[in-house]
């Protein structure tokens, strides 16, 4: 059974809502309008060591915080672990101090799926993307200006999120 997505008030910057997706699954929607550049809200969850990621490698919420740590958002998640992927976002992560923040990129509008660039490179699995977007790349993963997989040596902001 999906587990059913649920928003933390205590991380969230602004009134949003969960519902279903037409990207994948479950999303999270504004449910008022969202100034550009504000926080939304903070990623949260259980705070494990890459080893310790390494065995919960079919958790589908993991974030990499640094070379050390990720996040399980599986694990005490504040809701954010339901935010879509999409070619166009109008979400930015920001790591501060050893928190995963979620920022507005533009004005979003009420009702608006919050979405985030996953920005995989090729060290990760090929993941075809679904997001709808004009300007879709065909892949979750980052290309570079001559349409290959970007050789990026920085860690994916975010594994999978299969299974929802």
């Amino acid at each position: 059974m999906a587990r059913v997505p649920k928003l933390d008030p205590e991380f969230c910057c602004f009134r949003l809502r969960t519902g279903r997706s037409k990207i994948h699954g479950w999303g999270i929607y504004a449910d008022q309008d969202i100034p550009a550049n504000r926080k939304v809200i903070e990623y949260t969850g259980e705070k494990i060591s890459v080893t310790e990621a390494g065995r919960r490698q079919n958790t589908p919420y993991l974030f990499v915080l640094n070379d050390r740590c990720m996040i399980d958002g599986a694990v005490g998640g504040s809701g954010a672990e339901f935010i879509n992927h999409s070619c166009a976002p109008n979400l930015v992560t920001r790591i501060v101090r050893g928190h995963i923040l979620f920022m507005s990129l533009r004005p979003i509008r009420k009702g608006e799926e919050l979405t985030v660039d996953y920005n995989y490179d090729d060290t990760d699995e090929t993941m075809g993307c679904i997001c709808g977007a004009p300007n879709c790349r065909g892949t979750i993963n980052i290309k570079d200006e001559s349409g290959e997989l970007s050789k990026c040596s920085t860690p994916p902001s975010v594994r999978p999120k299969s299974g929802r």
